[in-house]
């Protein structure tokens, strides 16, 4: 293997038509591997099958988990989850399986009715705007971009979000209503906001009286290392600022337990909660408590989910490693035709190519039987200005599948810069 910028022309056409060899190789095993979304994989879930065994649905105080009541979650449960979010358990809310439902009803809220600090609902604000970190979690960007926002893109580096940007725009313009977070182990790049970005969020100055945070600790417990990564909370630095209302918290056991049947939680303000829990009292007279319980008995604090999260981080460290091994092994040697994240926990591998690359490597792949999330899927509006990103997800398919996979991708990404450069 050489490097591919100091090839002839000739060089490279052999080194196209060797690689068209091995894709055809690859087309011939009639391959179907899935890298796409951040799933669990059977082997994880099974560690928690055990959730199912609870036949008493009675809480410690005497209530009956299975009637009606109790909006706001169980207490056993805003406990658990105020535990693993180092918030106060007044501060909790403890939703159905999904945090990503309780974003989009809470930008719902601010779209209909505003929040109590708004000078009128968001609907009625010409231009609103929502930041975008990027590369980011699609699924946040659809939620705003469904409500009418304009989305725009804020620059992510290792430290979080470009902080000057974000200080800047949210300083000057009023009609910017919030920002999407996933603060540790970022979706996808797996990047862990230092304590000084944490602490900017916190006392940033707004001109939006109503400015919003949507902090997605979802991979708060994902750790794919000893290192048990601790930052500071959001919502009790925010409170040296006077700015905790501004603050929302979102966690889920999506990928602790079960992606169908797990339970989410908001975190924020006591004045916030109050105000929520009175528009929520409207939809909903509560979520599924037995479920609620179920996970308090079998996970039952944040020692207990730390114990079951090991036992994924065994699963999930030797399909990273293959990942990356293989991206170090194949592609290096070739100059530089890409870079990849190496993160200390969460779901993904951000994989940067060649810009203008990045969706031709997408369709070589899925030509090819393997399915990855689309290019660009991490940006604004689905487009990635440079064509570079791929978000790679190990987690779903078996070991000998991700090796599979990740030598059929290094074979893509190689074959699709052969050909840009011989096109140039």
């Amino acid at each position: 293997m050489a490097n591919y910028f100091e090839m002839s022309k000739d060089q490279l056409r052999a080194e196209k038509a060797a690689l068209e060899q091995s894709y055809a190789e690859f087309k011939a095993k009639g391959l179907k591997l899935n890298m796409a979304r951040g799933k669990p994989g059977p082997h994880q879930m099974d560690l928690a099958m055990d959730l199912l065994k609870m036949s008493d649905y009675t809480t410690e105080n005497g209530y009956d988990a299975r009637n009606y009541g109790n909006l706001e979650g169980l207490e056993e449960a805003r406990a658990l989850f105020a535990d693993v979010m180092g918030v106060k358990s007044s501060e909790v809310f403890v939703g159905g399986n999904s945090s990503l439902q309780l974003m989009y009803n809470l930008i719902s809220i601010g779209h209909t009715f505003g929040f109590p600090e708004s000078p009128c609902p968001w609907s009625q604000v010409e231009h609103r705007k929502f930041l975008c970190p990027a590369p980011g979690y699609d699924r946040h960007f659809k939620i705003t971009e469904e409500f009418g926002f304009e989305l725009i893109t804020i620059p992510m580096t290792p430290d979080g979000p470009d902080m000057d940007m974000v200080e800047k725009l949210v300083a000057e313009d009023d009609t910017i209503k919030g920002i999407w977070c996933v603060p540790q182990y970022s979706n996808p790049d797996g990047y862990v906001y230092s304590d000084e970005t944490i602490r900017r969020f916190a006392s940033m100055k707004t001109a939006a009286p109503d400015f919003k945070i949507f902090w997605d600790e979802a991979y708060i417990v994902h750790h794919l290392t000893d290192e048990i990564i601790e930052t500071p909370v959001l919502l009790n630095e925010s409170k040296q600022y006077g700015t905790e209302d501004r603050v929302f918290m979102f966690t889920s056991t999506s990928k602790i337990t079960f992606p169908g049947a797990g339970v989410s939680a908001l975190a924020c303000s006591e004045k916030s909660l109050a105000y929520i829990c009175r528009r929520f009292s409207v939809m909903i007279i509560s979520y599924d408590k037995m479920n609620q319980l179920r996970h308090v008995r079998f996970l039952k604090n944040k020692d207990g989910v730390l114990q079951h999260m090991a036992k994924h981080r065994r699963r999930l460290v030797p399909c990273f490693d293959a990942v990356k091994t293989t991206f170090a092994h194949e592609l290096t040697p070739c100059g530089n035709i890409a870079h990849w994240t190496n993160p200390k926990g969460g779901y993904f591998i951000s994989l940067y190519v060649m810009p203008g690359c990045a969706k031709r490597v997408a369709q070589l792949c899925k030509d090819c039987g393997l399915t990855l999330t689309g290019a660009g899927a991490a940006f604004p509006y689905g487009i990635d200005p440079q064509d570079s990103h791929l978000r790679i997800a190990p987690t779903y398919p078996s070991l000998s599948e991700v090796e599979t996979a990740s030598m059929l991708l290094t074979v893509c990404v190689r074959l699709a810069v052969v050909e840009k450069l011989l096109a140039e």
